[in-house]
């Protein structure tokens, strides 16, 4: 609303300064422009990121020629304003079919007044009445003046819309736009300087050409939605493959193959940086009689359920793979073996007080810890046999324990 405020104030205070209308051309002129307007905008395409791309452009820098500024701004605001209504019909909310129209409005009245009142103080005849070199230089000043107060305003509103305004730039847009002012210099001239009949020629000529360049605009922002949906579906199909090839598939935590990169990376890391390190290797307890007694498919519930106990006990930092059948590695950076021993003695806890009577009725399931540290001269294997012999160790002495030294 202030920016359609402001570009109606400024285009009243202009009229009463320098007038609305020149004298060679009347409000039948003026009529034509605001209905070729409406169709020049109505023949667009959707931008491929944000908004409405149309020919408007052709309308604008004619009657800019035609009319003068004054007036073009009038006729294409008011133009501007009144297309977005027809959106209601397809049910648009009005909310949005009044954002549209001011912003569009107000928006386009500050397009053509810059444009066309630097064209004019830079010597530039309205109206057109031949092309010289230096008018064609001024015509191509009006034409970039315009591309750029249209796409920085444009760039404001993606950027009040909290968009990307980088998003508005898009090469086929700005030539259609190029394109399409510089066919507007040509029905300016025509309408100036030629017969009503070559006028009326060449307006059919523009029309169909912008017909035929509008379905081939639409055709082509169709298949690049496709390819977009394509490629993210390729995009979406190569995460889950790489996630299947990294990630377990029953418990959804990483599998051995990513758990030896992890810690082969932790260790490295904890050694550059001399950073405290834990690593640990659980068991579920009994696991074979879960099987044997149940069902493998019970034996998977189990897993699944315990794999959720591990990883909610544990931090975002920590690290909870399934390393083999009913056995897991967690990583713990930045932990000293005597926290990582808490942290593991709460998670041991965890498992044999949930209640497993909906999947094992009748039998406890419990889990064994062996911890080790990481050293200064640790190797992955040397961990990970040390974790493994003191979870041996815990098995050996009742199983339902932690044992880190």
């Amino acid at each position: 609303m202030v920016l359609l405020a402001a570009a109606l104030i400024a285009l009243a205070l202009l009229a009463v300064d320098a007038g609305f209308l020149h004298e060679e051309y009347g409000w039948g002129t003026v009529g034509f422009f605001l209905v070729f307007g409406l169709f020049a905008i109505a023949t667009g395409f959707p931008h491929p990121v944000f908004g409405h791309v149309s020919f408007d452009r052709v309308a604008q820098v004619a009657s800019i020629l035609v009319l003068g500024p004054i007036a073009a701004a009038c006729v294409n605001g008011l133009a501007s304003f009144v297309y977005p209504w027809q959106r209601l019909r397809k049910g648009v909310p009005l909310p949005k079919v009044l954002m549209a129209a001011v912003h569009n409005s107000g928006l386009m009245i500050f397009v053509i007044l810059g444009s066309g009142l630097l064209y004019q103080s830079l010597g530039g005849a309205v109206p057109l009445q031949q092309l010289d070199t230096s008018t064609i230089l001024l015509l191509v000043a009006l034409l970039v003046a315009m591309q750029v107060i249209n796409d920085i305003g444009m760039m404001l509103i993606v950027y009040l819309q909290r968009g990307k305004p980088r998003s508005v730039f898009n090469s086929f847009t700005t030539v259609v736009e190029l394109a399409s002012g510089a066919a507007g210099v040509v029905l300016a001239v025509a309408l100036t300087q030629q017969s009503t009949a070559f006028f009326v020629l060449l307006l059919l000529v523009l029309v169909t050409g912008m017909l035929v360049i509008m379905q081939y605009a639409r055709m082509r922002y169709r298949l690049e939605k496709l390819v977009e949906e394509r490629t993210a579906d390729l995009r979406l199909q190569a995460e889950e493959f790489e996630r299947q090839a990294t990630h377990d598939k029953l418990t959804r935590l990483p599998n051995r193959r990513h758990a030896d990169d992890y810690l082969q990376q932790q260790i490295n890391l904890a050694q550059r940086s001399e950073r405290t390190m834990a690593v640990a290797l659980a068991d579920i307890d009994h696991f074979k009689r879960v099987n044997d007694d149940f069902s493998h498919a019970i034996g998977d519930r189990v897993l699944k359920r315990v794999a959720l106990i591990l990883r909610e006990g544990c931090r975002n930092s920590d690290f909870v793979a399934r390393y083999g059948g009913e056995e897991f590695l967690l990583c713990f950076p930045d932990t000293s073996i005597d926290r990582a021993l808490e942290v593991c003695g709460e998670l041991r806890r965890a498992v044999q007080l949930a209640d497993w009577t909906d999947i094992v009725s009748g039998m406890d399931v419990t889990i064994s810890f062996g911890l080790a540290e990481i050293g200064n001269d640790s190797r992955r294997r040397t961990v990970l046999n040390e974790a493994d012999l003191r979870l041996y160790r815990a098995k050996r002495e009742g199983r339902n324990r932690v044992v880190a030294a």
